[in-house]
């Protein structure tokens, strides 16, 4: 069995920063091969590094992945993305020119230092900038030992979270493509609500929750998040059809947690582990066929978790003074949710838990739709004997028995009973041009 040496070889061969930049501008150089993550590095952390530069001291190595793409050599940067990208937003080179920054370096000998743009300080310093020789590694040979080298380098400093690793192994993965085109679809919305953070955002955990719930879905409930989503991901049996579905689903739900908790961003599930539960909950109340428009339920669902939240917080807090002692009365009933969120929260059992209590809070406040969509013969015969001059009462066009419809005045995708008390004679242009909206503006 060949060691993943024997699949790569290295080459010490350093470049200049001029040679680097011009990689660069003929688009020779990958700063975002699949395999890599999002920029993290902080701007003193950019600015140092520069400063770094212009005073001539050495910076750590950079691997690139040399490869042929149609007859030209293409570098896909390995290790040293966040140092290439800061020397470019200092240039403003292509595609950084609105990232420009100032670094503190002094333009004359024994001046103080001042923080200054690269074209204040370019006569001074130009011949050294470009001649600067950055150590780099030339890696060639197997891609999948590339990805792995990549994950290994990146396992030190800034280390690579859970989810930018699992982009690096999977990078070609359709179920992480998905959860990325989903992520720029709701990946905003997340963030609105605090359930993501712009930082965490950096470190592709939007994605990662996305991706998880993707899964979730396919599985038909909740999953042990440490299992479940790498091996998921890693299979590329899903049908096509099955996981754009669950994106619609994931899309849908997500947007539905957020119109019946508008308010969400102040309870404790903003967090991610009890964010997850309640999607999963709002997603299996949402496969009961069950109605979200009903406002009444909705502010009744808000008040009663925005409640629940703030009992779970002051058992919490309860816990901490008394210690292991008794609980004050009226707390132990959220105790057992509690712990379901202190241990192993990513754990089945406890997510089966955690869901269990939410879906008996939640699940009986909204009303299931009616599972018959057309009105019978024997209804139609109703609604249009209730009528002594049958017209449509949109348009005013005399209704035959060959042309009437039956319309319901609360749609029926809105919780809207297919009875003879929720219809109203019209014509088919109209009825179709009605479509869902909430009430018929048509007289009972």
């Amino acid at each position: 069995m060949k060691t993943p040496r024997e699949h790569l070889s290295f080459q010490l061969h350093p470049m200049t920063l001029n040679t680097l930049v011009k990689h660069h501008e003929s688009r020779q150089l990958n700063l975002t091969p699949g395999f890599q993550r999002h920029s993290v590095w902080s701007l003193p952390q950019r600015q140092k590094l520069v400063e770094s530069i212009l005073a001539n001291n050495p910076i750590p190595a950079i691997f690139l992945y040399e490869r042929t793409e149609r007859g030209r050599l293409v570098y896909d940067v390995v290790d040293g993305k966040q140092r290439l990208e800061s020397v470019l937003m200092f240039l403003r080179s292509r595609g950084f020119t609105r990232d420009g920054f100032r670094v503190r370096a002094p333009v004359d000998d024994g001046a103080r230092p001042q923080p200054r743009t690269w074209r204040q300080l370019e006569d001074a310093y130009a011949q050294h900038w470009w001649s600067y020789q950055v150590p780099t590694v030339i890696v060639s040979g197997e891609f999948a030992e590339i990805v792995k080298l990549f994950v290994l380098i990146n396992s030190t400093g800034k280390a690579l979270t859970s989810a930018e690793k699992r982009n690096a192994r999977f990078f070609d993965s359709p179920l992480l493509a998905e959860a990325h085109r989903l992520q720029k679809r709701v990946g905003a919305l997340l963030q609105q609500d605090r359930i993501i953070s712009p930082g965490q955002a950096e470190r592709m955990k939007d994605v990662e929750l996305i991706t998880e719930l993707l899964v979730s879905v396919l599985h038909g409930g909740p999953i042990n998040k440490k299992t479940a989503v790498d091996k998921a991901v890693g299979n590329e049996a899903v049908p096509a059809c099955d996981l754009r579905a669950a994106a619609n689903q994931v899309g849908h739900t997500l947007r539905i947690v957020r119109k019946v908790f508008p308010k969400l961003r102040t309870t404790r599930f903003r967090n991610l582990s009890e964010y997850y539960s309640l999607f999963m909950v709002l997603w299996q109340i949402g496969q009961e066929k069950v109605v979200f428009t009903d406002r009444r339920a909705r502010v009744a669902a808000e008040r009663l978790l925005i409640e629940f939240s703030r009992r779970v917080d002051e058992t919490r807090e309860a816990q901490v003074k008394v210690k292991l002692g008794k609980l004050p009365k009226g707390y132990e009933q959220f105790k057992d949710y509690l712990l379901a969120t202190q241990l192993a929260t990513d754990d089945l059992a406890q997510r089966k838990k955690r869901a269990q209590m939410l879906h008996g809070l939640l699940s009986g406040l909204f009303s299931s739709r009616d599972r018959r969509r057309a009105f019978s013969p024997e209804q139609r015969r109703l609604v249009w004997h209730s009528e002594a001059a049958p017209k449509c009462p949109r348009c005013k066009r005399v209704l035959t028995w060959e042309n009437f419809q039956v319309d319901h005045i609360l749609a029926h995708s809105r919780g809207g009973f297919t009875d003879i008390a929720n219809g109203k004679l019209m014509c088919g242009p109209c009825n179709a041009s009605k479509g869902n909206r909430h009430r018929s503006r048509l007289p009972r």
